[in-house]
């Protein structure tokens, strides 16, 4: 199963920072941008370019969410009643191939994605092969009987460069996660900073 390392570390590259915190990123030797200007001098970002390098980092977390779906999940978020950068978050965490990964049933959120298209993602016992599928508090999340024996997911599993969240309540032993509760912006482990208020802001202009 491809886990698709040129796309994520393209991503990696492009923002300069390891935005999953993984060991293998090429930031960790390289901090400069791709192609042959990559290590010029940078220039300041004007205010719509931080806002727009927010946006991308924040899009590019979740597994290069495309511009289209992004947008209507921020949409969704400023009609929702309270903080729209807290309720932009809590949508995002709530999507299934978002949950699959905090769980560690795969080692990221690109694998995660690919996972459940391949149909190996079952919750609440039925199979759901869509990765922005949105879970409700009290969800069961599972990696298919079939399944649980494949590399990627004990792999994952075993690794040690992230522990999975206390609003996601998992049982490796049998592969099953609940989506516990709905978390706050400041529950949620980011390896690097994320603003997403700037978010708010960029599509507020």
């Amino acid at each position: 199963m491809s886990k698709r390392h040129s796309t994520k570390y393209k991503i990696d590259r492009r923002m300069g920072e390891n935005i999953w915190g993984r060991p293998k990123s090429p930031v960790n030797k390289r901090e400069y941008g791709p192609g042959q200007h990559g290590q010029r001098r940078k220039s300041k970002l004007s205010d719509f370019g931080v806002q727009l390098r927010a946006k991308q980092k924040l899009k590019g977390y979740y597994g290069s969410i495309s511009e289209k779906q992004f947008r209507r999940i921020y949409s969704e978020a400023n009609r929702m009643r309270g903080d729209t950068s807290e309720n932009l978050i809590s949508l995002l965490e709530s999507r299934l191939d978002c949950i699959v990964y905090r769980a560690k049933f795969v080692p990221t959120v690109f694998a995660a994605r690919q996972f459940i298209n391949h149909g190996h993602v079952l919750v609440n016992g039925k199979r759901v092969n869509i990765g922005s599928y949105r879970c409700k508090v009290g969800d069961v999340v599972e990696v298919r009987e079939k399944s649980r024996q494949l590399s990627i997911v004990m792999e994952a599993v075993d690794l040690a460069e992230r522990d999975v969240p206390d609003y996601v309540d998992a049982d490796h032993s049998k592969l099953k996660a609940t989506y516990a509760r709905v978390p706050a912006f400041a529950d949620v482990p980011y390896p690097v900073v994320m603003e997403p208020n700037l978010v708010v802001e960029f599509y507020s202009r």
